[in-house]
């Protein structure tokens, strides 16, 4: 086998000097072949051996041979490689696996697709090749299915036409088909017209015109602006100094960038709050951003603006958040109801000659629906300090009580126990201790 490849790669070398082909990958080509279908001989090596067979001399004997006639498809897909497609028909006893001979011929139908694999491109006279694929074969009912090996030659023998042999052995697939010798020779030629290379035009090459650009920015005087100041193409040859996008000769304000609506300038900022004109919806009265540029309002005009404004719909002193200041009598009535509170000693239990004074205290309350009250208990030092912090938290409870019990709104009532903090007077006698021990009440409508 190494003899015979070294044969076919020598006649290829040496036919190589009587080349015709100019083009390197085939094109669509048509072919028609006689063949030889050879299914003895490969009885004969799967029964007895190859030794045997080369022996009696029984290799390509054409006398075991079945003729037939086949149409061929080439196209080349690169320069080493061609698809082939073939359609062939011969009339043979065919033998199938496990079915007892026919005893008569009957036409054998096989195609086959494949590619061949060639050692050189068709620049070369001789051109050997590998080709392998798939096949399928009809006879009478049984279709089968095999694998085509198998070596050739190629011989070119005029522009475009082809001497093509070849040899396959043909491995069955599937048990209807039978293992085959498969020779044929056959004249192939093109189909596809040939391509003629368009010849080149010839490229005019123009002169140059002189062109004059005196400040040398690379824009011609003829379209240049400023043609004795260096600038951009983008803005007709003139500079930008600022880099806003307009040129100086229009910019009214070249050293600060700005937008073409206000000529080169900033967008202004009339009232110098940091907001510009375009979003200041008070543009000449200086304002913060969460109002779009206006001042904080203050909608009671009491000159305290409505966030620091604790009443912003009633004017009132600064002195007292911006809410009107409630009558000094009202509030003295209020401080001597609270000097009127009292309670079973060591105890939260309101004693009765404090009702008086706190149903005045829930009736202002009624009467003034803006008004607000903050209870505040206290205790003088004597004894534990968590006990007498909790002690004043349910005195100041029992008084919020009290106070809700005749009528008045929970929501507006702010109850705390301040236990032993904030003395009024000395714990260190009895006068003063007694003082200590107090309820406060502070209105407020804030």
């Amino acid at each position: 086998m190494k003899k015979i490849l070294l044969l076919l790669i020598t006649l290829s070398f040496i036919g190589s000097s009587f080349s015709q082909i100019v083009d390197h990958k085939k094109g669509h080509a048509l072919e028609v072949s006689f063949f030889l279908n050879d299914f003895q001989t490969t009885s004969d090596i799967r029964t007895n051996g190859i030794v045997s067979v080369f022996k009696a001399h029984d290799f390509f004997k054409t006398s075991r041979m079945n003729p037939g006639f086949a149409i061929n498809y080439l196209s080349g897909l690169s320069d080493h490689v061609d698809f082939i497609a073939t359609l062939g028909g011969s009339s043979v006893n065919y033998p199938i696996q496990n079915v007892a001979p026919f005893g008569n011929k009957s036409l054998l139908l096989e195609s086959t697709a494949g590619l061949n694999l060639k050692l050189l491109t068709d620049r070369y006279v001789v051109v050997p090749f590998i080709d392998l694929g798939v096949g399928a074969s009809k006879y009478k009912n049984y279709f089968g299915a095999f694998v085509p090996l198998g070596v050739g030659l190629q011989f070119n023998i005029a522009d475009k036409v082809y001497l093509i042999a070849n040899s396959q052995y043909r491995v069955a697939v599937t048990e209807n088909a039978s293992y085959h010798f498969y020779h044929s020779i056959g004249i192939a030629g093109n189909i596809s017209k040939k391509k003629t290379p368009t010849p080149p035009k010839a490229v005019e090459v123009p002169v140059a015109p002189v062109v004059l650009d005196r400040d040398h920015d690379g824009v011609p005087d003829s379209i240049d602006r400023c043609p004795d100041t260096p600038g951009l193409a983008a803005l007709q040859g003139c500079p930008d100094k600022d880099g806003d996008g307009i040129a100086d000769i229009d910019d009214k304000c070249p050293d600060v960038p700005g937008v073409a609506k206000y000529q080169g300038c900033p967008i202004p900022d009339t009232d110098g709050d940091g907001i510009n004109d375009e979003e200041d919806k008070c543009p000449t009265v200086a304002g913060v951003a969460r109002y779009q540029g206006c001042p904080v309002p203050d909608t009671d005009g009491d000159g305290i603006n409505d966030e620091e404004d604790k009443c912003p719909t009633e004017a009132g002193p600064a002195s007292n958040f911006g809410c009107p200041v409630i009558n000094v009598e009202v509030v003295e009535k209020v401080n001597r109801a609270a000097q009127n509170i009292f309670f079973a000693s060591g105890s939260s239990k309101l004693l009765p000659k404090s009702y008086k004074s706190l149903k005045e205290v829930a009736q202002i309350l009624k009467d003034n629906s803006t008004y607000k009250i903050d209870v505040d208990g206290y205790t003088d030092n004597v004894g534990k300090e968590d006990k007498n912090q909790a002690l004043s938290e349910k005195r100041a409870d029992a008084v919020k009580a009290y106070l809700i019990a005749n009528g008045t709104d929970e929501s507006i009532i702010t109850a705390t126990g301040h236990g032993i903090d904030n003395p009024i007077a000395d714990n260190k006698t009895a006068a003063g201790r007694a003082k200590n021990r107090r309820v406060e009440m502070k209105l407020r409508n804030y």
